[in-house]
């Protein structure tokens, strides 16, 4: 659903063997430890409705806030998407949603159904393309388009060519996150 096309994003050999014989040795419990999968009610329900693979959202949960609901950036991002207040507006506008609190952002529910919208949003104009989106989830709509546009390019080809670190690297998190929730939670 989410990838039909292969990752460029792999595991170091190392790691990858570590995780491996974690979880052949019974020590699966261990590894999720290190991967929980808090909320995961609310992630499967909001990635049911806007049609997302909840890994997707739990591994931006993992990258973004470690599952902390009251984390806040330097940047002003808050809760457990790390979405900033003036997206949290427009999407609550979006959604129908009369009030808007940024305070709201702090509530598991609200912040991960705020950005499972904002997901489904960012695939459906970015036709579905998983590196764009999380580009864009990072570093802003307008910045890929703009990416795009300086490259000639449709879609990116290649993530080094992103011109933003911060974002080079969220889109490498999330991917390397997004094969772990896999392997420990299918």
């Amino acid at each position: 659903m989410f990838f039909r096309r292969r990752s460029r994003i792999s595991l170091p050999p190392v790691l990858f063997l570590l995780l491996v014989l974690l979880l052949v040795s019974g020590a699966g419990r261990a590894a999720r430890a290190f991967y929980p999968l808090f909320y995961r009610e609310i992630i499967f329900h909001y990635a049911r409705e806007y049609n997302l693979d909840p890994y997707l959202i739990a591994a931006i949960i993992k990258t973004e806030s470690n599952f902390n609901p009251r984390a806040a950036s330097p940047k002003g991002a808050l809760g457990l998407m790390q979405i900033m207040p003036k997206t949290g507006q427009w999407v609550a506008e979006e959604m129908g949603q009369a009030v808007f609190d940024p305070e709201q952002l702090f509530d598991p529910e609200t912040n991960i159904r705020f950005g499972a919208w904002y997901l489904a949003d960012l695939f459906r104009e970015f036709q579905g393309d998983p590196v764009q989106v999380l580009a864009a989830y990072n570093g802003g709509r307008s910045n890929v388009k703009r990416w795009l546009a300086g490259e000639g390019q449709t879609r990116i080809k290649n993530i080094d060519r992103v011109p933003f670190p911060e974002t080079r690297q969220f889109i490498r998190k999330v991917l390397w996150n997004y094969k772990v929730y896999k392997f420990l939670y299918r």
